[in-house]
């Protein structure tokens, strides 16, 4: 007899009694989605190709504020006592709201407001900078050291959007579509469409890289005509973002209204449990699984804090100015998403093929292979940073371990920490996720900045500090290969009890 043809998000397949319906194995290998799955997948697609539209912007936008106007060390200030505690803040809100909103109004009450923010900073705050900014600084801030921080102070506005635009990059990939999906894509989905979201969002930093530099920061281009030009970018994929998000809640209800209560016996939706957010966070340390899991997004903070801050300082010594700085990081945002989209080809079939495990522990180990010789060039650079030749040599190997860094994160940490998520309780979901992935990788970033903060105030700058910076990246990446390979038992031992 023929097997049931419907599957637990509503898609039914065709397959004739007796025998599988036959599928190539080049389809499989490209885009193994088929039937009503092709438009669910299109819908989310499309929600994580604007996210990630928008991240882009805004991250090469902050970076491109404050590096050049305070320095790169001044980002372990930032994400300390800016980031951090706007994390921390967003956690409680979110954790409130979770529980008095329904998911549809809590998905646009969460992404609403960075929209709104991204809008009044260009229009209002921007044009007036000058004005809004101090000259002079406070006595506690002239003492030796505190030279970063001070820039901060005297460039507070800047300051205040590379926060905003840090708390979206967590809350928009973990909270507005990863939480989303989790929701809507079931377990055995997931390992089909998880690595092709990837796929198809690392689209979005080859065009956003390609808009900044052929249009928002084209050669005659000031930075208020820049600013101008990227707010507006971001403001339209904000509504694609909110258009799609509504088309796909439509979507989902009117496959679920035609059942008939008759025939099929109404089934009570489970309530939403309600944590406060001290319990969420107990609940978290009581997790061996959660546990693991943690490890491995306070890690991936850590070493890409590491890493980053090291090769940003080196980048705004190559190019000083603001504009040139921005244009620079158009080209590499494209260039990360080229070298993506080919990366989640083959880590699409490293999950699908030889599993979980290996994906999860793919990311760290190229982050450690590829670290190597650009710490090396740091190492061996001493008192000759200052020549340009050198310079644009560490540059462009900082670039390429920057670049594979982010590509394997994009293909293969994402899909494999989301994957992870699936197997979990409701409650698991919902407050272990947030708990982690917003608080959690803050907190790894976060600390990292206070570690390298310490290291700036005792040896003046970060390159100075790299013999220290060195030692401290490969201990938390042994860390984090630790914690995948024990999660990968965990993991397997969960999804073959929940398909069982």
């Amino acid at each position: 007899s023929a097997r049931s043809a419907l599957k637990p998000d509503g898609a039914v397949t065709a397959v004739p009694p007796g025998g599988e319906v036959v599928r190539s194995p080049l389809r499989e290998a490209i885009f193994p989605i088929y039937g009503a799955d092709i438009h669910k997948f299109a819908v989310l697609g499309g929600i994580k190709f604007f996210i990630i539209f928008v991240l882009t912007l805004t991250r090469d936008l902050k970076d491109s504020l404050v590096v050049t106007s305070c320095g790169a060390e001044a980002i372990t200030f930032l994400k300390f006592y800016g980031v951090l505690p706007a994390s921390a803040l967003f956690l409680v809100g979110y954790s409130r709201f979770s529980n008095a909103l329904s998911p549809r109004t809590l998905w646009y009450a969460t992404a609403l407001p960075f929209f709104a923010f991204f809008l009044l900073f260009d229009l209002l705050v921007y044009p007036i900078r000058d004005a809004l900014h101090p000259t002079v600084v406070p006595k506690i801030l002239q003492y030796r050291g505190l030279e970063y921080a001070a820039s901060l102070y005297q460039h507070w506005t800047f300051a205040l959007f590379y926060v905003v635009a840090e708390l979206y990059s967590s809350v928009s990939i973990s909270v507005l579509f990863w939480q989303f999906a989790n929701a809507v894509v079931p377990v055995s989905k997931s390992v089909r469409f998880y690595p092709l979201f990837g796929q198809v969002s690392s689209l979005a930093p080859i065009l956003a890289g390609q808009y900044v530099r052929l249009y928002a920061a084209a050669e005659g281009t000031d930075m208020t005509g820049s600013m101008h030009r990227v707010t507006g970018a971001v403001c339209a994929c904000g509504v694609a973002m909110m258009a799609l998000h509504h088309h796909y809640m439509n979507l989902v209800e009117s496959e679920t209204a035609p059942i008939s209560p008759a025939s099929t016996p109404a089934k009570k939706k489970a309530k939403k449990p309600k944590m406060s957010l001290g319990e969420s966070l107990k609940f978290l340390a009581r997790s061996e699984y959660l546990g693991y899991l943690a490890v491995m997004v306070l890690s991936y903070g850590l070493s890409i804090q590491f890493t980053d801050i090291m090769w940003k300082s080196m980048v705004k010594k190559l190019y000083p100015e603001t504009i040139d700085y921005q244009r620079y990081f158009a080209r590499f945002s494209s260039r990360v998403g080229a070298t993506t989209f080919v990366v989640i080809f083959f880590g699409s079939n490293i999950v699908k093929h030889l599993g979980w495990r290996t994906g999860a522990l793919a990311t760290p180990m190229i982050m450690a292979l590829m670290g190597a010789p650009f710490f090396f060039m740091i190492l061996s650079s001493s008192g000759q940073l200052d020549d340009p030749s050198r310079l644009a040599v560490i540059v462009s190997v900082g670039a390429i371990q920057s670049m594979l860094s982010k590509a394997t994160k994009n293909a293969l940490f994402d899909p494999t920490t989301q994957m992870a998520y699936i197997p979990l309780d409701e409650e698991s979901k919902v407050k272990g996720k947030a708990a982690i992935d917003v608080l959690g990788s803050r907190f790894g970033k976060s600390g990292g900045a206070l570690l390298q903060q310490a290291l700036v105030l005792h040896f003046g700058t970060i390159a100075a500090a790299a013999p220290v910076v060195t030692g401290v990246l490969y201990t938390v990446l042994g860390a984090w290969l630790t914690a995948a390979a024990r999660l990968s038992v965990l993991f397997e031992d969960k999804r073959a009890a929940k398909t069982a």
